[in-house]
């Protein structure tokens, strides 16, 4: 299936300063695929070594490792010759050798010649906790996520429809009505089915929605399992119980995080490092309130004030084991729910497009679900779950701040009006 990300691969490749690269990303978004596929297409041949299914590769990183002395042994076990700029090297689950991750700084030193590409599921986790010597400055880092809706879209063999929601994107004209429901149908089977690669294909193969949950479930359990790994025992029970509850919590009109709901009396101290652990393994993403939109943003933030957001929709709604039906008519049992939905859809093709995303509170409650910077300028986003699109914070916002222009998502067409862009939810992935 094709990804975005291959051509931040092949730029990497050609570039005269590349170092060795790190792909991060939570586990089951394509990494291992997307680089085996990367380097199959681009290399003469690729050496592929995984730390998780082959325990005593890290002994080889246990003394010297200079690539003079890694070079030859790595060959040997990959049973084949590693060759500067035509073999492309590939460790596996690097978080579980921290030697291994240390040896990249001297690659990047010693033999800049030598393609090297690293992936870890938990990555971020185990650098934060174990406190890893990390090759700062040594290596490119690149975060992999799911499939964004676009993508999903080019898998289902509707790329020619992809195209024309981008035109009509760019020039705010509307998309004809029977292709405008089109992409309203994919918009919904996207929400189901998700961007992990695994339910993509699954879905492709078969168009059967319970194997679809099914293999969604067991994504769900690997990641339970995860909470295990580089956690104490009494953190564990806390990251479980905080990931549990993040999906309650979308369901309210507020969806502001709150930790006193995920036990009474729960608080910061107690929770916060699972809600660490759980962003930095890749499974949810914060984002911060700020009280003035103004630059640089971050400046701004209220670091006790925050929502969560899940990585993938198909696994927010296989955790609330809602089912397709209720998703393709939108039935009014999940009302109260669509709210949070949809600002965790748009926050996750907002994040996949590289955007750090915040959103912005009045003091008299005026709330803008998403403000980012796009070519350098403050841009805020309001988001429906319906084609009610009628925003009085949006004109709280606008007459505060006057920005250039702001966007609207819902589910109308294409338009521009009164200094607003309306964008139909299915053409998030264009912002």
């Amino acid at each position: 299936m094709y990804r975005k990300i291959m051509g931040y691969l092949e730029n990497w490749m050609r570039s005269e300063q590349r170092k060795p690269l790190v792909l991060q990303g939570a586990r089951q978004v394509g990494k291992t695929y997307t680089v085996l596929e990367f380097g199959r297409a681009n290399y003469e041949n690729v050496a592929y070594f995984n730390f998780e299914t082959n325990p005593r590769l890290a002994e080889t990183f246990a003394d010297d490792i200079s690539p003079d002395y890694l070079l030859p042994i790595l060959s040997h076990i990959a049973g084949q010759t590693i060759i500067r700029e035509k073999t492309l090297i590939v460790f596996d689950e690097i978080q579980l050798c921290e030697r291994a991750l240390t040896a990249l700084k001297y690659f990047c030193e010693d033999a800049p010649d030598y393609h090297i590409i690293v992936a870890g599921s938990l990555l971020g986790v185990a650098v934060n906790r174990a406190k890893f010597s990390f090759p700062v400055g040594k290596v490119d880092m690149k975060t992999m996520y799911p499939m964004d809706l676009e993508e999903f879209m080019i898998a289902m063999g509707e790329g020619a429809l992809a195209g024309q929601i981008r035109e009509c994107f760019a020039k705010d004209t509307p998309l004809p009505p029977a292709l405008h429901d089109a992409a309203m149908q994919l918009y919904r089977r996207y929400l189901i089915v998700g961007g992990m690669p695994e339910c993509v294909a699954k879905f492709i193969e078969t168009g059967d929605d319970i194997l679809v949950r099914h293999t969604q479930d067991t994504i769900l359990a690997s990641y339970l399992n995860d909470m295990s790994k580089y956690n104490n025992l009494n953190e564990i029970k806390k990251t479980r119980l905080a990931y549990d509850n993040i999906t309650v919590q979308l369901s309210r009109k507020n969806t502001r995080f709150q930790y006193k709901l995920i036990k009474k009396g729960g608080r910061a101290a107690e929770f916060e490092n699972a809600i660490e652990w759980l962003c930095l393994s890749g499974i949810v993403s914060q984002v911060y309130r700020v009280e003035q939109a103004k630059k640089p943003l971050e400046n701004y933030r209220d670091i006790d004030a925050f929502k969560i957001y899940v990585s993938d929709m198909g696994l927010l709604f296989a955790k609330k084991d809602l089912t397709a039906n209720d998703i393709l008519y939108m039935v009014e049992e999940i009302n109260d729910y669509k709210g949070g939905m949809v600002e965790n859809y748009v926050n996750v093709q907002l994040t996949i497009n590289g955007y750090r995303t915040y959103y912005w509170e009045s003091a008299r409650g005026a709330e803008i679900d998403f403000v980012i910077q796009r070519d350098g300028r403050l841009i805020p986003i309001e988001v429906k779950a319906a084609d009610n699109t009628k925003a009085k914070s949006l004109k709280v916002y606008m007459e505060t701040y006057q920005p250039d222009y702001a966007i609207k998502l819902s589910t109308k067409n294409f338009g521009f009006e009164d200094g607003k862009k309306t964008v139909p939810l299915y053409a998030a992935f264009c912002i």
